[in-house]
């Protein structure tokens, strides 16, 4: 069958693999045919040599952790032929540490944890994959178009069930939020906001393409000033940039007993001259709260999927800004200008 691989470590390996094994039965009970994989900074970042790690036995890594696949066969009777389901990324360690014997593999402490298509486990760029049971997610058949979105719904669905275990620290009635990023993340982060019927503010530097027009479809505000122009202090505040300076300001930015989010990834090495001792006295006099997220466990899974079925199958198709056939697989990891979205697809 057809892959898409990489040599981890090895900076421009990508390649079409025409005869890559079936996937192993050890891989798990479920197997299922390849609709589409989303495509992300990540994987351009493993293309490009920055990190990455092949399955033991092997020095190739299949690509791909945004899944969206229909089964196959599956003999546990889990799911039936036919069905929708994307594969959950990250694995528990062997261990297991405190929160992987859980199920909180997300929160995972001593980092042995692996992820498919990044770390020791193989991808979904593949014409067939197999998944085990407790890690298949089953989706409405209306999301076929764009369920591939589940793996990046997962991340802000779990970024907002932190939001709200923090924010219920005290009497808890937020009516804004700001989201800066108007990407994959941000966007997403902006629909579930939306679904609990907070105030939207989303923040990017774009003043044209389809940014502007997805946030308003929400019925968000949307901003292209800087983050000190804005005459508001909302009470959440999802950073998706990792830009160090909007980090910055918007520690800066956030209201009293606000909660501020970080998800994107910063790249390091830029150094900001920034009044720590003042942000220090807004954080503690304010009882604000700053935290990380990334990757989520099955409960922020299945949160994904209930948001993406209540949601407006148009719009989210709308964030889908290029789809790949996999004969042309090079061009999908290449970035365009208006890229919101990028799905590589195998199937229909």
């Amino acid at each position: 069958m057809r892959a898409v691989t990489v040599t981890p470590g090895v900076a421009d390996s990508l390649r079409l693999v025409e005869d890559h094994p079936e996937p192993a039965h050890e891989e798990g009970a479920i197997l299922v045919e390849s609709l589409a994989v989303g495509i992300c900074g990540t994987d351009n970042e493993i293309i490009a040599g920055h990190y990455g790690e092949a399955p033991p036995g092997t020095d190739q890594l299949v690509l791909g952790h945004e899944s969206l696949g229909r089964v196959v066969e599956d003999p546990t009777g889990t799911l039936q032929p036919g069905e929708l389901v994307a594969a959950i990324v990250r694995h528990p360690d062997p261990v297991p540490c405190p929160n992987c014997a859980v199920g909180e593999w997300d929160m995972c402490r001593n980092g042995r944890f692996t992820e498919h298509g990044i770390k020791a486990l193989p991808g979904f760029a593949r014409e067939r994959w197999r998944v085990q049971p407790r890690f298949a997610v089953g989706l409405d058949p209306a999301l076929q178009r764009v369920g591939v979105l589940l793996e990046p719904t997962s991340v802000v669905a779990k970024a907002w069930d932190h939001i709200d275990r923090i924010g219920h620290r005290a009497e808890w009635q937020p009516q804004s939020v700001l989201v800066t990023g108007a990407g994959p993340i941000g966007l997403l982060a902006a629909l579930l906001a939306s679904q609990r019927g907070l105030a939207v503010h989303v923040l990017d530097l774009a003043t044209d393409g389809p940014k502007p027009a997805l946030a308003t479809a929400l019925g968000a505000t949307y901003h292209s000033a800087p983050v000190n122009d804005l005459g508001f202090e909302p009470d959440i505040v999802l950073e998706c940039t990792g830009a160090p300076s909007v980090v910055l300001d918007v520690m800066c930015k956030v209201g009293p007993n606000g909660v501020v989010c970080l998800t994107g990834v910063s790249s390091g090495g830029r150094t900001i001259d920034f009044d720590a001792g003042a942000l220090n006295r807004t954080l503690v006099l304010e009882n604000n709260v700053v935290f990380g997220s990334v990757n989520a466990n099955r409960r922020h899974w299945d949160l994904a999927a209930a948001a993406l079925a209540k949601a407006d199958p148009a719009w989210l198709s709308s964030l889908i800004t290029r789809r790949v056939p996999v004969d042309a697989y090079a061009d999908a990891y290449i970035q365009q200008p208006d890229d919101i979205k990028v799905v590589l697809e195998f199937a229909s």
